[in-house]
C-alpha cells in the first residue's frame, strides 16, 4: 500500500489517512486524529522540525537499538479499528531470498509489535519501509478508485476556476432567490 494522501470528513471535519493499493484501483480510507494527520504529513513533505516529533524519535531509537523496521502490517479490523503490528528485525539480519514456496524467507530474530496504524504508517514513512494490508482488510474497507475521472474532474474545475471571475461569482450568489438551500450551512439536506 502506499499513502495517496490525508482527506478531511465532510460531516465530522475527521482527519483521513487514504492507503491506495497497488495497482491504483483501490483506496482504504482511515479515520485518524489531528496529531497523527500532522505527523503523517510530516513525514510525507520531509518537513524539517525544531525538534524531533514523536515518529522522529521512535525512528532514532530502533537505530539505537541496533533494528529496523521491515515493514507495517495492517492485518485486522475490529470493532471498527484497524490493528496494525511492526515487524522489526535486527539490522544487519537480512533475509537471504526466496525459500522453496516463493515466500520470503522470515529471521528467526523478527519482532512484530502491536501499533496504531496512524502511528505505524508515520513511522514506515520516516524509515522508508513498506506498508502492507491483508487483501481481507482491503476487501472490506477498501473503496474503488477511478483515477481517470479524478484527472477529468480535477482538470475541469481548474479549466472553470481558471475561466471565473469574482465579479461573475458575486453575479451568481446575487442572482439565487432569497432562502435557496444552497445558502445553508446545515448537515442535513434540503426538503
Amino acid at each position: 500500500m502506499s499513502v495517496a494522501g490525508i482527506a478531511l470528513d465532510a460531516s465530522s471535519r475527521s482527519p483521513i489517512v487514504l492507503l491506495r493499493d497497488p495497482s491504483r484501483t483501490r483506496q482504504v480510507p482511515i479515520w485518524i486524529d489531528q496529531a497523527q494527520a500532522h505527523n503523517i504529513m510530516a513525514g510525507l513533505n520531509d518537513t524539517p522540525q525544531p525538534r524531533p516529533l514523536s515518529h522522529d524519535l521512535m525512528a532514532a531509537l530502533l537505530e539505537a537499538g541496533g533494528l529496523r523496521l521491515e515493514r507495517v502490517i495492517i492485518h485486522a479490523i475490529e470493532d471498527s479499528t484497524f490493528r496494525a503490528v511492526l515487524r522489526l528485525q535486527p539490522l544487519g539480519d537480512e533475509p537471504d531470498g526466496d525459500d522453496a514456496t516463493g515466500g520470503d524467507l522470515e529471521s528467526v530474530n523478527q519482532l512484530e509489535i502491536d501499533a496504531r496504524p496512524s502511528d505505524a504508517i508515520a513511522l514506515a514513512i520516516r524509515t522508508g519501509s513498506s506498508i502492507w494490508m491483508l487483501e481481507e482488510v482491503v476487501a472490506e474497507a477498501s473503496i474503488a478508485v477511478d483515477a481517470e475521472a479524478d484527472a477529468e474532474d480535477r482538470d475541469e474545475f481548474r479549466r472553470f476556476l481558471d475561466q471565473l471571475s469574482p465579479a461573475a461569482l458575486v453575479r451568481h450568489l446575487e442572482s439565487r432567490p432569497p432562502g435557496d438551500s444552497r445558502d445553508s450551512q446545515s448537515d442535513t439536506p434540503p426538503s
